[in-house]
């Protein structure tokens, strides 16, 4: 079967022929029909793997305090044999997509063959001809949702699950920074909640986009904007950033517009440190939304399909699933909208070239493809 990858030694995004996964006990094996690149998170880890090692460094200290403290403890001759053992390995891209089971495991009977379902999870839903996904970590296509919507379920699930951590309740005023493609279905979703919008980013095409989607204040320009002349008296009651950037510009504007006692959710890779000043004379709440919502990193949630007591935690990352492609299904969300580019799965490099380009590029949405006849693939079976 075909799959997507980056070489960690040479860097290079390729198609390569590999042998397709077999059904373990605990999840469903599902054939990919569309899958999502979500651009800024996947844009961010391929520009990661081609800096050198000083970059790398420099963007992830805590992996180079984590490499001396092995130094110490293990030496360097172990230290070196993991990392050449690392650099040889080929690194699946992609955690958002959508198609139909193919075969059920053992405690996974919640599903059946030929279910349309949506996955999630990096290292499971990759970019894929065929893919095994946990049970947790997949969930039911609702009627009259096609593959397409169905494939942003990570991402949706990510927004939605920043809505939650800032409670945003009905009739409340919240900021949305960065207009980008989390951006844009926050926006929506918090919309679709009863809740006024106001967004920004720089992109004067990402603006008007929102304002098609409804959001009534949406402008490109940050300058001379503070609580006292935002569109409603006071300032908004929570600012969620989704914007990616190596700047404190956001989190300095979030301070600026958040009305007293407000809160603050960080939702993209931006640089938090907050200035006293507004965040401590507001006295502003500073949170951080963790990916799909709770289960996330938890292996027992996610690889052994542990889930969560419903009267303990109401809203489990396969529950926001859930909930996204519901508000889909009734019409709430538009996402077609935002899809700017489509690829088959056999040049599926292609987006990754036009994420990486020097020359910036137009894009939101980019879809992979798997509609052409699936590759020949094989399975290896390990006897003992």
């Amino acid at each position: 079967m075909k799959q997507l990858f980056q070489d960690l030694r040479t860097h290079a995004i390729t198609v390569g022929e590999v042998p397709a996964p077999g059904c373990q006990p605990g999840g469903v094996l599902v054939r990919t029909r569309v899958s999502l690149i979500s651009s800024g998170t996947e844009r961010a880890v391929v520009r990661l793997g081609n800096t050198n090692l000083l970059g790398k460094a420099m963007e992830r200290p805590d992996l180079v305090k984590s490499l001396f403290h092995r130094l110490r403890t293990t030496g360097i001759v172990s230290v070196v044999a993991t990392v050449r053992a690392k650099l040889d390995r080929a690194m699946a891209l992609g955690y958002s997509a959508a198609g139909e089971v193919l075969e059920v495991g053992e405690c996974a009977q919640e599903f059946h063959v030929g279910q349309r379902v949506a996955c999630a999870g990096a290292g499971y839903a990759s970019h894929a001809e065929r893919i095994w996904v946990p049970r947790n970590l997949c969930v039911p296509i609702p009627d009259n949702v096609d593959y397409d919507s169905a494939s942003f379920v990570a991402l949706g699930s990510i927004a939605l699950q920043a809505v939650r951590v800032a409670e945003a309740k009905i009739g409340e005023h919240v900021a949305v920074l960065g207009l980008g493609l989390v951006g844009l279905v926050t926006a929506q979703i918090l919309q679709a909640a009863g809740c006024a919008v106001w967004g920004l980013d720089p992109d004067p095409e990402r603006v008007a986009l929102a304002r098609e989607f409804g959001v009534a204040f949406a402008n490109s320009n940050s300058e001379n904007v503070s609580a006292d002349n935002m569109p409603w008296p006071g300032g908004a009651d929570a600012v969620i950033i989704t914007a990616a950037t190596k700047s404190n510009q956001p989190i300095d504007l979030a301070g600026q517009i958040a009305r007293d006692r407000g809160i603050v959710v960080v939702v993209g890779d931006v640089r938090v440190d907050v200035p006293r000043e507004h965040f401590y004379q507001k006295e502003l709440q500073v949170r951080y939304s963790r990916s799909y919502g709770p289960g996330r990193y938890d292996p027992a949630y996610e690889e052994k399909g542990i889930d969560y007591p419903l009267g303990y935690v109401r809203w489990t990352e396969n529950r926001n699933m859930r909930a996204f492609l519901d508000m889909v299904q009734a019409g709430k969300i538009d996402l077609a909208r935002l899809v700017t580019h489509r690829f088959e799965i056999g040049q599926a490099y292609e987006a990754y070239e036009l994420l990486t380009a020097k020359q910036p590029a137009k894009y939101l949405a980019m879809l992979i493809d798997y509609s052409q006849p699936e590759s020949a693939s094989r399975r290896l079976e390990l006897r003992p």
